[in-house]
Order: C-alpha cells, then sequence, then structure tokens
C-alpha cells in the first residue's frame, strides 16, 4: 500500500470543502454511478463527474482500487 498523504484540513476549508468519510465500497460504487436522468443539463454532467472523478481518485491515492 502507498504511503498515505493527510489532507491538510486548513487548505481545505480554505478552498470551502468539508470533510467526508465513505467506505471503499460506497467510493467504488460511487465512483462508478451517475445518477444523472436522460434530460440533465452540461452542469448536472459535469458536477456528476466532479464528484466521480474525486471517489476515484480517493481510492487510487489509497491504493484501494478494484
Amino acid at each position: 500500500m502507498t504511503a498515505v498523504e493527510l489532507t491538510d484540513s486548513k487548505s481545505e476549508q480554505e478552498k470551502g470543502r468539508v470533510p467526508l468519510w465513505l467506505d471503499p465500497d460506497d467510493l467504488w460504487w460511487l465512483s462508478r454511478h451517475c445518477c444523472c436522468p436522460p434530460d440533465a443539463s452540461e452542469e448536472e454532467h459535469d458536477r456528476c463527474g466532479r464528484i466521480r472523478f474525486r471517489a476515484s481518485a480517493a481510492l487510487h491515492k489509497h491504493g484501494l482500487e478494484h
């Protein structure tokens, strides 16, 4: 397993982010599941993509990819 780089809480707060701890299986599901309806806007698709990317990146960072 790769060494885990701790998150800088102050830096994340400055970016307007909040902590969220998820089970690896939930992150895996989230990284591969899009809930956008067929008529979703471009903005909704972009948001979904960002969330899915971050879920996948979190798994990758911790060496937990499926």
